[in-house]
């Protein structure tokens, strides 16, 4: 907890120190659109966390969503699917490769790095074949503007994905910090083999972060996709996992796996994204967005490390 407060002590400095800079960031239509990313970026970050706290990882979320961003076009502007068949079909694709990473992971004891690593050259080049490498989009949003509207629009002034996020969240924190299955997953995050000897089925409890991070990168997707309203296979989505990643890990997640909350995930998030916000407002190049990304990154993991060698040398 000590982390999580840490991290919303430095999100609020950095709030306040950017509305001083740019009072642009107060402007209703800049914090509305930052609540839709949070929004967005939270839903599957809060996957990437589950899955982080087994000790795992994966990678290929930015595939992920480049593919479902191109069957999403495809089932409702080509095929003319009923809105809510092609998104609750494009979910269900991504909660199967949520299983099937799963799988290759317990069963096959295969490494979860080199299994997602694989999953994100496979899935962006599956994206590219299917829609022959060109963009695909939603255009007038014909047949489906319900759908399209209620991902992209507001509820009172606040965006629908950040609403998604809260009611999400809250589901999450009671199956993370209240339910059997999370006690389960901390436990197979802090010492698998133990958490096995002690009686837990510990291939079923990874199994299942990954089927759930699958299932929240699709719902992420869906979201995005309609925000974006255009879909580039070969670059849509490219690299979000870090993102993901990074939140998690600045949230309290260890990428030794075994410690982590949904609220510092969702604290990391919207430090990411007033990170973002400050390099747009301040104007300073955009190319080093990923050079922030970094640093935060190798922040979070050095105070991880600082903190689990603390109570080693106290011993």
């Amino acid at each position: 907890m000590r982390k999580e407060l840490g991290t919303f002590i430095l999100l609020v400095v950095l709030c306040i120190v950017l509305a001083i800079l740019n009072p642009v960031f107060l402007d209703a239509a800049n914090l509305q659109n930052l609540a839709r990313l949070i929004g967005i970026y939270g839903i599957f970050s809060i996957g990437l966390g589950l899955v982080i706290i087994t000790g795992g990882i994966d990678l290929s979320v930015g595939s992920v969503f480049a593919l479902l961003g191109v069957l999403l076009s495809i089932f409702l502007v080509e095929w003319q699917l009923p809105a809510v068949v092609a998104v609750c079909a494009v979910i269900a694709i991504t909660t199967i490769l949520g299983v099937f990473n799963g799988l290759l992971i317990t069963k096959l004891k295969m490494q979860p790095f080199i299994v997602t690593l694989c999953g994100l050259l496979f899935y962006r080049g599956l994206a590219r074949y299917v829609a022959d490498d060109e963009t695909k989009g939603f255009g007038a949003a014909a047949g489906f503007e319900t759908l399209q509207s209620m991902a992209t629009g507001s509820v009172g002034g606040v965006p629908t994905p950040f609403i998604i996020l809260i009611l999400i969240s809250i589901i999450a924190w009671i199956v993370l910090h209240r339910s059997i299955f999370g006690r389960y997953l901390f436990a197979v995050g802090r010492n698998e083999t133990a958490a096995r000897y002690s009686g837990i089925n510990s291939d079923s409890i990874i199994t299942g972060a990954y089927v759930l991070c699958g299932l929240l990168a699709g719902a992420a997707g869906v979201l995005l996709a309609f925000y974006t309203n255009s879909i580039s296979p070969s670059s849509h989505g490219n690299s979000y996992e870090l993102y993901g990643i990074a939140a998690a890990v600045l949230g309290g997640c260890s990428l030794r796996g075994g410690s982590g909350s949904i609220i510092g995930i969702l604290i990391g998030t919207a430090l990411l994204q007033v990170l973002q916000n400050l390099v747009n407002l301040l104007g300073i190049p955009s190319s080093l967005n990923f050079a922030v990304m970094g640093v935060v990154i190798l922040i979070g993991v050095i105070a991880d490390q600082i903190l689990q060698n603390r109570p080693a040398k106290a011993k």
